[in-house]
């Protein structure tokens, strides 16, 4: 009679299992680097994603947020309405204030209804730029000045306050507020030039040594996206000016009268 197998034998025909306690494969230096990499890249992408999309909105809020508390600083101080102008008239123009120091509100109604960024004085990328958005170029003329009032903003990140500059149409107003009122410009051209080609700060855009007669708002910013190799520059001339007492150009005044 045949004996079964009771435990305490090997089955020969069983293959043997490897033991727990046997060497591991080692580690290959390859494989972990590869795994740092992969995991360094996965930061970055989320950093490039918080940079790009998530600082803008955040950013860009913040901007809309700083510009409704000036134009509402304004407006608890604005002085009695005088006679009503006939016409435009001469429009009353500011002094530049100290740099980094807040004195305008750009509103751009292309770029929507609630959109609206402060403006202060000074180009300085951490100061300025960064923190509060739109900036004013040192000696270049103020809003409603004869000459050319000449402003730069980020294209990416920060706020992105000049992102959708490229979507201007020719006839679209662009509007500047102060405590005085409001300047209102007219999109008229877009060009595009190398860095270090700073002659559209001019009094006249890209005419050194030309007395201006004109009145011109020049906004400029880096193109294309997330680079800085070239500047886009859109031109803008003037059109009419608004007292602050008489109210807001109707085309912007609800954007003017919101309340964050």
């Amino acid at each position: 009679m045949a004996m079964t197998n009771g435990g305490g034998g090997a089955d020969p025909k069983r293959p043997r299992r490897r033991s727990s306690g046997g060497k591991r494969r080692p580690v290959s230096v390859v494989g972990v680097l590869g795994e740092l990499l992969i995991t360094a890249g996965v930061f970055v992408l989320l950093f490039l994603g918080w940079q790009v999309w998530l600082n803008d909105i955040i950013e860009g809020a913040a901007q809309d947020k700083q510009a409704q508390q000036l134009s509402q600083t304004w407006k608890a101080g604005a002085a009695p309405a005088p006679p009503k102008a006939v016409g435009p008239g001469t429009p009353v123009v500011g002094v530049a204030p100290g740099n980094a120091q807040k004195f305008g509100i750009l509103y751009v109604p292309r770029f929507g209804q609630t959109w609206e960024r402060p403006i202060a004085q000074g180009v300085g990328v951490a100061d300025v730029l960064d923190k509060i958005g739109v900036g004013h170029y040192p000696g270049s003329a103020m809003p409603g000045a004869v000459g050319n009032f000449a402003i730069a903003a980020h294209r990416h990140a920060y706020g992105g306050g000049f992102e959708n500059l490229h979507m201007l149409h020719v006839g679209d107003h662009v509007y500047i507020g102060t405590k005085d009122g409001w300047y209102e410009y007219t999109f008229r051209d877009i060009e595009y030039v190398k860095p270090n080609q700073v002659n559209v700060l001019q009094p006249v855009p890209m005419e050194p040594g030309v007395a201006p007669v004109d009145r011109i708002l020049t906004m400029t910013t880096c193109n294309p996206f997330f680079s800085t190799a070239e500047r886009m520059i859109a031109f803008a001339t003037f059109d009419t000016w608004y007292p602050y007492a008489e109210g807001a150009p109707p085309e912007i005044a609800t954007t003017v009268d919101q309340v964050g």
